[in-house]
């Protein structure tokens, strides 16, 4: 097979496996498993898919991954909104007001971006560190890289909401404005290790298996 049946067949398989990761991902969006609605916010294991495609197709196609996921988010909130969806979707009105913030853009998808490139980076650079990685090495590379994904999308999303949205949170839930910081922090707890402690799980226990699947019919 000449190098340009071999660039073909690879390019080929990339495309499929992002098809396949972006119908995960809206099927997760619009299933109680992926997103599951809770009074204050939404708690999601959508980045599961994003860090494994990350892992396994580059930083490229994670931040593209990473780009449906905030979509995915976007539509949420948008069709069946909540409490807080005024920070994910510009078209639900603030509280008191009659309109939304394009800020809710930038929450809604620069998190979920970084989502699908950081933990690339992260995973390489571990790997880096031994010039020959046993699955035991890979299991713990993948499973930090995991780590990083889950508490990049839970703070990085809190943080922005409590700095571009502090008031209207505060006055959506209901809190003094001085307590909105520990109120967050609460919520990055409650929400953050449970989102991080799945894709510690179920990222290494996918990726490596797939990562086989996917050399073996290259």
């Amino acid at each position: 097979m000449n190098y340009s049946n071999i660039h073909r067949r690879q390019k080929t398989q990339d495309l499929v496996l992002l098809s396949l990761f972006t119908a995960i991902i809206f099927v997760l969006a619009f299933t109680p498993i992926g997103m599951i609605d809770l009074p204050i916010i939404k708690a999601t294991i959508l980045h599961v898919p994003v860090i494994i495609a990350s892992l396994l197709l580059g930083p490229k196609k994670g931040a593209f991954l990473g780009g449906v996921f905030g979509f995915s988010s976007l539509l949420k909130n948008t069709l069946i909104p909540n409490l807080s969806s005024f920070v994910f979707s510009p078209f639900i009105p603030m509280p008191g007001e009659n309109y939304g913030s394009p800020l809710a853009l930038v929450i809604c998808f620069v998190p979920r971006i970084l989502v699908g490139v950081l933990p690339w980076f992260v995973f390489r650079f571990l790997c880096n560190l031994s010039k020959t990685p046993n699955k035991t090495f890979q299991i713990a590379s993948a499973g930090i890289a995991a780590a990083v994904g889950a508490f990049t999308n839970t703070g990085l999303v809190m943080g922005m909401i409590g700095i571009l949205f502090g008031n209207a949170y505060s006055a959506a839930n209901n809190i003094p404005v001085d307590a909105l910081f520990a109120f967050i922090g609460g919520i990055v707890l409650a929400n953050g290790v449970p989102e991080a402690i799945a894709a510690v799980v179920l990222v290494p226990a996918l990726y490596l298996p797939l990562s086989k699947i996917v050399k073996q019919s290259a």
